[in-house]
């Protein structure tokens, strides 16, 4: 079976002198067409970026306070490239579900003014007359000052495989575009339901935190950690990773390891013993204890050895304090961030690996999985 792999970069504002332009069969073999060939021209890769762009920006689109202030892209449809009947649905019912959204962190207190999202198209795989395209996503959004106090921005980083599927006049559909990242949502991707499983219990036992914005904020009282240190480092490699630490990205996610990092850079020390016992928390150059990046070990670990307590309300962390999410409420904790600001009106802001994030406040979590688990550790 003949594949070619190609790889570009369509990160950058792409203008109309850029050509949307399938390699015609007549270039590739006149007998089977481009796709069957095998083959896809560099044309027809950027136009696969900017659909992609297109239809992630109109996502982004969708969260903003005002239409008029997210950058101008591609149009969804270009003469040889455009979505599929089924995926135009599933994007009606995408933006549907994102205006919902929109509302609901209207409810609570926030919204985006202006947006950003580029994407840069990582892989181009053509087989049989499908093509799969890897993209990897960055969006910026500029808070709304409501408050007066909310942090400037919030970004992230998201991977994306979009399938294409060729039609028989030589032209591209997309078919179905997903995420390929662990972790929390990012705030510009349709929720789905949850697959409910099996509880399992696990002691010590984290306290759910109650996810309602409080009558009265709680500051976070000083304590024997260097708060500022964590969010700064946390800040620092939120999105460029330190060379100094393993990724665990391919290995359930690095969501725990990257908050284990920021807590050490503040002050928590090694704690020996077996890499199986949740009792112990390490790391070194060949190995590192399960509750380093395991999300239960972590918070076993953390209750046991008294390093941090559960708060009863999400919105009393403070900075330096960590939140762990259970999405589907199976009794197992699916995701560790670290709050990295806290507004002066007492929202938290949380930064964190899978998806890359920069400063996403505990509303827009809460907004997309207002059904969920949540778990906060004051440190």
């Amino acid at each position: 079976m003949k594949s070619t792999t190609f790889r570009s970069a369509v990160g950058a504002v792409l203008t109309a002198a850029l050509s949307a332009v399938v390699l015609p069969a007549s270039a590739a073999s006149a007998a089977e067409g481009p796709a069957a060939a095998g083959t896809v021209d560099t044309a027809t890769a950027q136009s696969f970026g900017r659909l992609a762009d297109a239809v992630l920006t109109q996502r982004t689109a969708a969260l903003l306070d005002t239409k008029q202030s997210v950058r101008r892209a591609a149009p969804l449809a270009e003469k040889n490239i455009r979505l599929s009947a089924g995926q135009t649905r599933t994007e009606d019912t995408a933006l549907s579900a994102l205006r919902t959204r929109k509302a609901r962190l209207a409810s609570l207190g926030e919204a985006y003014t202006s947006a950003d999202t580029r994407v840069a198209v990582d892989r181009v795989r053509v087989e049989d007359g499908h093509a799969t395209v890897q993209a990897t996503e960055t969006t910026t959004l500029a808070y709304k000052k409501i408050r007066g106090d909310e942090p400037a921005t919030t970004g992230f980083q998201a991977h994306h495989r979009l399938s294409f599927a060729a039609t028989a006049d030589g032209k591209w559909q997309l078919t179905g575009l997903t995420s390929t990242d662990d972790g929390p949502l990012a705030v510009n991707e349709p929720a789905t339901a949850p697959v409910a499983a099996a509880r399992t219990t696990a002691l010590p036992d984290a306290t759910p935190a109650a996810i309602s914005v409080p009558s009265r904020p709680q500051t976070k009282p000083a304590g024997s950690y260097d708060y500022a240190a964590m969010a700064s480092y946390a800040e620092k490699y939120w999105q460029s990773y330190n060379p100094a630490y393993r990724k665990f990205n391919e290995a359930g996610g690095d969501c725990t390891n990257f908050v284990s990092q920021a807590l050490k850079a503040g002050g928590w020390a090694n704690k020996s013993g077996d890499a199986e016992d949740y009792r112990s928390w390490w790391y070194d150059t060949s190995y590192q204890s399960t509750s380093w990046v395991g999300a239960n070990e972590w918070s076993w670990f953390t209750l046991d050895s008294k390093r941090a307590t559960n708060l009863a309300n999400v919105y009393y962390m403070g900075v330096g304090d960590v939140m762990q999410m259970d999405f589907d409420k199976d009794g197992s904790k699916d995701h560790t961030m670290v709050v990295t600001y806290r507004s002066s009106s007492g929202v938290p802001y949380l930064t964190y690996h899978s998806v890359n994030t920069y400063r996403k406040s505990v509303a827009s979590i809460i907004a997309s999985y207002p059904t969920s688990a949540y778990y906060a550790y004051r440190t």
